[in-house]
């Protein structure tokens, strides 16, 4: 039998195969024997051989040596890993392309690589085969890429601090194209905002489960979640973001690179939709003036999350009023699921800059929040860093997968403009140093280091790829049988 592979041999057993077949066609037809006069020295059918020179059968070692000596080599010389030629190399190439289930998932013909197969059809093939791989890659994006990209996002958005004035522009359009006027956008608004562009919105209690909302292209529509459910607000980001992809002229993305970019357009479309740029500059542009600058306000005036009310302001109080400031989404874990600072803030991260997923020191707000008996209103608090001392506000709030906090904050000499800046609540934080509240207390570690063993709840998601296809995480199946169902 031929050699198993090697583990560390990136090429599969089948590629094996195939530069065996290839290298005994090589020396046959250099010996200028047809198939049947080679099966008749070793004692085989023509049939049998091909199939061994075309790599669908796996050869033993003694018709291999059979083979061998028929053709005066080695058997060393046929187990070659090395392609006999260039031609030979493309064919095992192309055929290994067209074997790959990328490629039979498309549903379409193989091309046999014969003799009569010009070699610069050959090299195009493979080319082309070579470039549907690459892009295949491309959209596939491994938990390291993907926190690679997300962190590269961020310092991108830090640069122009988190502010967009070609889609704050855009935003500003659409809401004439709705009658918006003053206040919290409306529903109707929104509507006429999507009928300007061609589209009607449909309300469904049949979503793709993948899904959170499904445009029609074809005849006009965007399908969205049932008009009953609780908390208006998340209906109209909901359409404004589908809005936001044919307004900002988005194409299937590319990449998971390119994926995620659209994501981060479409969310800031949505939110200066909701908080139109001229409207809430000059809410905030007139709370600081009395020094009264509140997220709460923020969001009340507008009918928006105190989340999205909170993230609007890191996109407008650098811009346009000279404040910065940070912010953060933070589980009741302690664990960071959305973060940005431009203030200097010393946000914890990961070797490579990520700060998904990492732990926020316990003296921070975002965490001592949870600790409060009242949480119905903005939790206030100081809090002195190795960067220096930062004010905070912050609320919590819960979901169906546990609790979470919205931070935000600014420099000590900031606070000044904000609602709360009152409060005597101080601590001191002195992370990223273990000592300051990673470590447990040492009498309690002598007391039971050797005497527990706690079993880790770990989160499923972390042990599962990341979603793929054009758009991750998307079943494509679902998607086009809901659109059949409900076509007109």
């Amino acid at each position: 039998m031929i050699p198993l592979p090697d583990p560390d041999d990136a090429t599969p057993p089948g590629g094996q195969l195939l530069t065996l077949g290839r290298r005994i066609r090589h020396f046959r037809t250099e010996r200028g024997l047809t198939l049947d006069q080679l099966g008749a020295a070793v004692g085989r059918t023509a049939s049998q051989l091909s199939l061994v020179e075309n790599g669908h059968r796996e050869p033993r070692l003694t018709l291999l040596q059979a083979i061998a000596a028929a053709l005066d080599v080695r058997v060393a010389d046929l187990l070659s890993s090395q392609p006999p030629t260039r031609r030979a190399a493309l064919e095992i190439a192309l055929e290994r392309a067209q074997r790959s289930g990328l490629y039979t998932g498309l549903g379409l013909p193989t091309v046999k690589s014969s003799r009569t197969l010009p070699l610069e059809a050959l090299e195009a093939l493979v080319g082309l085969h070579a470039e549907l791989a690459r892009r295949a890659d491309a959209a596939i994006a491994t938990p390291e890429e993907a926190r690679r990209v997300t962190t590269a996002l961020r310092a991108w958005m830090r640069e122009r601090d988190n502010y967009l004035p070609e889609i704050e522009d855009a935003a500003e359009e659409a809401l004439t194209w709705g009658g918006y006027t003053s206040g919290a956008l409306t529903h109707r608004s929104v509507a006429l905002m999507a009928e300007h562009l061609g589209f009607t919105l449909i309300h469904v209690d049949d979503l793709p489960h993948s899904t959170r909302t499904v445009t029609d292209l074809a005849n006009g529509r965007i399908y969205l979640p049932p008009s009953s459910i609780p908390g208006g607000h998340g209906l109209r980001s909901l359409a404004l973001q589908a809005i936001a992809h044919r307004v900002l002229g988005h194409e299937q993305p590319r990449s998971y690179a390119d994926f995620l970019r659209q994501r981060v357009e479409i969310n800031y479309f949505a939110a200066a939709c909701l908080l139109p740029r001229s409207a809430a500059v000059a809410f905030l542009t007139e709370a600081k003036r009395a020094r009264d600058l509140a997220v709460e306000d923020v969001r009340d005036a507008f009918g928006v999350t105190h989340e999205t009310a909170g993230w609007r302001m890191t996109n407008l109080l650098t811009a346009h009023l000279g404040l910065r400031l940070h912010f953060m989404r933070v589980g009741d874990d302690g664990a960071v699921y959305k973060a940005y600072e431009n203030d200097g803030m010393p946000l914890p991260t990961d070797a490579a800059g990520a700060v998904e997923g990492q732990l926020v020191c316990r003296q921070w707000p975002a965490r001592m929040a949870f600790t409060q008996r009242d949480k119905t209103t903005e939790y206030h608090q100081y809090t002195d860093t190795p960067a220096g001392t930062y004010w905070s506000s912050t609320q919590t709030g819960w979901t169906g997968t546990g609790g979470f906090s919205i931070t935000v904050g600014v420099p000590f000499a900031q606070a000044k403009w904000f609602r709360g800046r009152e409060t005597t609540t101080r601590t001191r934080s002195r992370c990223p140093d273990p000592a300051c509240c990673r470590l447990p207390d040492s009498r309690l570690t002598d007391r039971w280091s050797e005497h527990s063993w706690p079993s880790a709840a770990v989160h499923a998601q972390i042990l599962a790829p990341l979603p793929t296809g054009v758009f991750p995480g998307v079943d494509e199946a679902e998607v086009y049988a809901f659109l059949e169902r409900h076509a007109p």
